[in-house]
């Protein structure tokens, strides 16, 4: 009896020393500089490592993205109105400017036609005289005439030509020429603008006089520049080519 009383106690002895071993190890702590070990992630599913291929390059970081552009401020009311009358004011400026090219070149086409047309009913009158009717050859050639032109003729025709023409018995008969076809006399306009206009015209002159055995014709290229007047387009020089 005494000896299993013995052994009741020795078992006893041990299991209390066991506690208090165990005690003593959750009292103690732990060293500071031993790491904890990480705690494994739970697992998810399987795993599959993909080696990178030679020169796989990783893909560039992403930019930041950009700043919101700052929007501009409204101008200021008066500010605006300044603006929309200096458009205003150049619309109406291009405008005039166009209008008044059209009109010019309109004005200038109309002036090429109608001095040319002047050009060929003048010269024949200007340039011809006939000795036997000189006053009334003269005064009909200056009605065509304008400005310092029209005084020199009158002074050229009284001092040289009529005296010339009367000695000699001069004619002249000039007259623009013609193609063989009959088509427009050979005239044609070098310069034009809307008050003035250069035309070249050929043409031939017969003379005859005491001077001259049967007649003469001569071929000239005559340069006709004629102007705009209040009477209509006029003579304003002539000049033998």
């Amino acid at each position: 009896m005494a000896q299993a009383t013995r052994r009741t106690l020795t078992a006893a002895a041990r299991a209390a020393a066991k506690r208090a071993d165990r005690a003593q190890t959750r009292q103690s702590p732990q060293p500071a500089d031993v790491p904890r070990p990480p705690r494994a992630p739970a697992p998810s599913g399987r795993t599959v490592v993909v080696e990178a291929p030679d020169g796989w390059d990783d893909p560039p970081e992403p930019r930041p993205r950009d700043e919101e552009p700052e929007l501009p401020r409204p101008l200021p009311g008066r500010l605006r109105l300044a603006l929309l009358g200096v458009v205003l004011v150049a619309g109406l400026t291009a405008v005039g400017v166009l209008g008044w090219q059209y009109r010019e070149a309109r004005a200038t086409e109309q002036a090429r036609v109608q001095a040319l047309a002047a050009a060929r009913a003048a010269a024949p009158v200007v340039l011809s005289y006939d000795h036997r009717r000189l006053d009334r050859d003269f005064a009909r050639a200056r009605a065509l005439l304008t400005g310092k032109f029209r005084e020199e003729y009158a002074r050229t025709t009284k001092q040289v030509v009529g005296p010339t023409a009367r000695k000699y018995e001069g004619v002249v008969r000039a007259t623009v020429v013609r193609p063989a076809d009959g088509g427009a006399p050979a005239a044609s306009v070098v310069s034009a603008s809307p008050d003035r206009a250069v035309v070249l015209l050929f043409v031939n002159q017969v003379t005859e006089s005491t001077q001259v055995t049967g007649s003469r014709v001569d071929l000239n290229r005559v340069r006709m520049t004629v102007d705009r007047t209040p009477d209509g387009w006029k003579v304003s020089a002539v000049d033998a080519l």
